[in-house]
């Protein structure tokens, strides 16, 4: 009985210790290039009329990439957290903006971001997948 609540105790203690050394959300190659991949497809259907979201899919991806970053050990509240971290956010942005100039979109002009959202597509990208066209 004294060893069982040993291994317990010894269980408890270890545990803050692993969730301690986990690396950072955004050290993950999965959430970072998903997070990124959906900035890209936001700017894409912002600046192009023709692109539209599909909006079920993204939501869906959304869940689909909680639920990853819960099965590899960090909470929900990290999570949360780090998606609504202002600096996070910015890094995304800039990571984004870096491929999709990239990609050739250049500010201002909308057939540009047009023809990457259209090649995003094509190519059948993370991106291209959370985006529709007419």
């Amino acid at each position: 009985m004294m060893r069982g609540a040993a291994m317990v105790l010894a269980a408890a203690l270890a545990a803050p210790v692993q969730a301690a050394d986990k690396p950072p959300l955004q050290d993950d190659p999965h959430i970072r290039e998903s997070l990124v991949a959906g900035r890209v497809a936001d700017v894409l259907r912002n600046e192009c009329g023709s692109l539209h979201a599909r909006m079920l899919l993204v939501l869906s991806k959304l869940d689909d990439l909680k639920d990853y970053a819960v099965a590899q050990g960090y909470t929900e509240a990290e999570v949360k957290a780090f998606l609504k971290s202002k600096a996070q956010k910015d890094a995304m942005k800039a990571m984004a903006a870096d491929y999709l100039a990239k990609a050739g979109a250049v500010p201002g002009d909308e057939d540009s971001y047009c023809r990457v959202g259209k090649d995003e597509i094509a190519k059948g990208t993370l991106a291209g997948s959370l985006l529709w066209s007419w």
